[in-house]
């Protein structure tokens, strides 16, 4: 699985989300571009210690035993699950949305792993700075798919 860690891969999310347009469409789900955009920086803001999440209680059950699909092979599937803490329903605007999550990637990209090892998600609990690289490019990659970039 590929890491956001590292330099391929960060390069290769950021020219990705570069190829997205404000009327992008979507080929599964119900989130516009722009909310997609809001929703991935969740767990970004997460991981970096900007927000703090709490422990769902599905999470606290099954969390532990599907951790190990953050760093599978395996991409995300169309229509998997959302936290709720994830879920974005207010409209945004794209190009704001796009900068931030850019910028929100770059801190992730040059964050001293130290400091990310030990956050909580709000289902898979606590991750490891590596377990935080690899899930969030799945994560991103799941959701690029999803409007065909």
């Amino acid at each position: 699985m590929k890491n956001l860690l590292e330099p391929t891969p960060y390069q290769e999310i950021l020219q990705r989300i570069e190829l997205l347009q404000p009327h992008s469409a979507r080929l599964w789900g119900k989130m516009s571009v722009a909310q997609m955009l809001a929703h991935c920086q969740v767990p970004i803001q997460v991981a970096l210690g900007d927000v703090r999440s709490t422990r769902s209680w599905l999470g606290y059950l099954l969390g532990p035993l599907v951790r190990s699909m953050l760093t599978s092979d395996k991409p995300l599937s169309a229509g998997s699950p959302t936290d709720a803490h994830f879920i974005v329903k207010e409209e945004r605007n794209f190009e704001m949305e796009r900068e931030k999550l850019k910028n929100l990637i770059h801190r992730l990209h040059t964050a001293d792993t130290k400091d990310m090892t030990g956050r909580i998600h709000p289902f898979f609990g606590r991750l490891t700075a590596e377990q935080w690289g690899k899930g969030t490019y799945k994560h991103l990659d799941h959701h690029l798919r999803q409007f065909g970039v």
